[in-house]
């Protein structure tokens, strides 16, 4: 084998990779902010789980990249095991698309179709022109890939004996296909190199089918890898990604005369041949796990028990391998992350309300505490963010994140503003500053009322639901500027009668001051809601306050 040869088998194999990136990059920006929708919807069932895996898989082009963010969702509580199992049997059924497209025998117009992508892709008026190009472009690129590495391996054709040893002994097979798999990081590069030298007249289908098998081991080294360092859950999501392949290769070992003689029946062209076989695996593997999922969870369970459930102080859903594996699936959490310092803010408020209404001393030092842990989580989402920009997002993706970002400062001050009232709190209580009965009443009111904009506001953004952020945006934000303008002027009154304390009245104003401003900031969050209904053409007013 001369360097030549080397060079000419290493650049296929990088132009392969290298196409396949590209076309899941470009599918992902043609699909947009609908696969971030897609990627956050928790599946109910393993059914649907396997439906999602498939569909984030043949769209970004990478069953290791859907089974990195199975596992990361695992990790982070999003998903259970039993919904990861779905995913990660989806995922292997997505995977085998890419086989399906480079067994087409089209290798001939790879340079035309370069052409066509190039001339979208650079002379496009719309950024969907450009997305389009780029997919076509990497498409073209599959293919010239399968001819470098079908045109390095002729210096084999004589050397046929190399391959009946995978024919006399298909493990011999299986361990080749798991090895140069967990060296490349690709079973579609294994699938596409299988395939090329086949094609060359290499070795026949009995070498191919365990090879093809052993790719399918060999591709879930990544989950291994990206479960180092995670929690007892994400260790179980690798494992049970493992294992599934482990045991249906297993099966498939014992049926090979069967199952060949199932593959020779599908096509008469051996590429095809070994595409459908590709396919057939991974689909009646599937079949065949899905009605005993719960049974295999448990083993799973038995095999690495699960340890108690860990608090989580630091950020809980920001997984940098997210970033990598889709960024999609990195905005999402950056989404989740924002719900979670949501709740934080939520919780910090009804600390506040306690606070006034039950004279209880020790939430202050609770809700000072909580505003750190506040604005630690805001200063890693910023720093995620900023990692997250450094990746090529689509324009939808791009603006659904902008969109979390300004939220995120919203949070941030409603923290802001909560610690204020708790400062108020304590100021009353050390000065023994008494509130008149009219006055809790009212502080009751406007509390529940901007507490009732912030919670919906959150509520709008984990469901994405507008007419929660419309009943924020059109309702309840005037009505606590009204409120607050009403109760500031009674609160005058009073003070003018001297029904109330001065330096009370000082306070309470100042209460509603704050109140006000959360509801100002509720008003913001709620647009985010509205951003990324505009990014789907559902909505189209805007109007933040500062």
């Amino acid at each position: 084998m001369s360097t030549g040869t080397i060079f000419q088998l290493l650049g296929g194999i990088g132009l392969f990779l290298f196409a396949i990136k590209l076309m899941g990059e470009s599918l992902q920006d043609l699909a947009g902010d609908r696969l971030r929708q897609l990627i956050s919807s928790l599946t109910s069932t393993p059914v649907k789980g396997v439906l999602v895996g498939t569909l984030v898989t043949v769209l970004i082009q990478s069953s290791s990249a859907t089974t990195v963010m199975s596992v990361s969702f695992v990790h982070a509580g999003l998903m259970t095991l039993k919904q990861a199992v779905g995913v990660i049997m989806g995922a292997n059924i997505g995977t085998t698309v890419t086989a399906q497209l480079i067994a087409f025998k089209i290798k001939h117009y790879a340079l035309p179709i370069i052409a066509v992508g190039m001339m979208l892709s650079v002379f496009g008026r719309t950024k969907k022109q450009k997305y389009l190009g780029n997919g076509l472009v990497g498409f073209g690129l599959l293919f010239l890939g399968m001819q470098y590495m079908g045109d390095s391996m002729k210096f084999l054709r004589g050397r046929q004996d190399i391959f009946l040893a995978f024919s006399h002994n298909p493990l011999l097979g299986v361990m080749a296909g798991a090895g140069l798999t967990m060296l490349v990081q690709s079973s579609s590069a294994t699938v596409g190199l299988t395939i090329a030298m086949a094609s060359q007249g290499l070795f026949g289908l009995d070498a191919a089918i365990p090879i093809l098998l052993g790719d399918n081991i060999g591709t879930t080294i990544t989950a291994v890898i990206a479960c180092m360092g995670s929690n007892r859950s994400a260790k179980q999501a690798a494992a049970a990604h493992v294992l599934f392949n482990v045991i249906g290769v297993g099966i498939f070992l014992l049926i090979l005369p069967f199952f060949r003689s199932v593959v020779l029946m599908t096509s008469g062209d051996i590429a095809r041949q070994l595409a459908n076989a590709h396919t057939l695996f991974n689909v009646t593997n599937t079949l065949l796990f899905l009605p005993f999922t719960s049974l295999f969870v448990k083993i799973i369970q038995l095999v690495i028990p699960s340890k108690e459930t860990i608090s989580y102080i630091g950020p809980q859903f920001l997984d940098i391998r997210l970033i990598e594996a889709s960024p999609a699936a990195a905005v999402d959490a950056v989404r989740k992350e924002i719900l979670r310092i949501g709740d934080l803010a939520s919780q910090m408020m009804m600390d506040v309300h306690n606070a006034f209404t039950l004279d209880d001393v020790h939430l202050i030092e609770q809700v000072n505490q909580t505003e750190k842990i506040v604005n630690e989580l805001t200063h890693k989402v910023a720093q995620y963010s900023s990692e997250l920009w450094q990746k090529s997002l689509s324009q939808d993706l791009s603006i659904v994140l902008s969109s979390y970002i300004n939220g995120l400062g919203d949070l941030e001050r409603i923290g802001d503003h909560a610690q204020n009232l708790i400062e108020l709190y304590d100021y009353k209580r050390e000065n023994r500053l008494p509130f008149s009965e009219k006055a809790m009443e009212e502080f009751e009111e406007m509390f529940s009322t901007t507490n009732r904009a912030l919670e919906l506001s959150l509520e709008a953004i984990a469901g994405e639901d507008v007419e929660k952020a419309r009943e924020v945006i059109d309702v309840l934000e005037s009505k606590i500027d009204t409120m607050e303008k009403e109760l500031r002027i009674r609160h005058i009154k009073r003070l003018n009668k001297g029904d109330c304390h001065p330096s009370a009245g000082v306070v309470f104003i100042d209460i509603l001051s704050n109140l006000e401003r959360i509801g100002d900031h509720a008003h913001n969050l709620s647009y985010i809601v509205i951003d990324v209904a505009k990014v789907r053409g559902q909505d189209q007013r805007h109007k933040y306050i500062s």
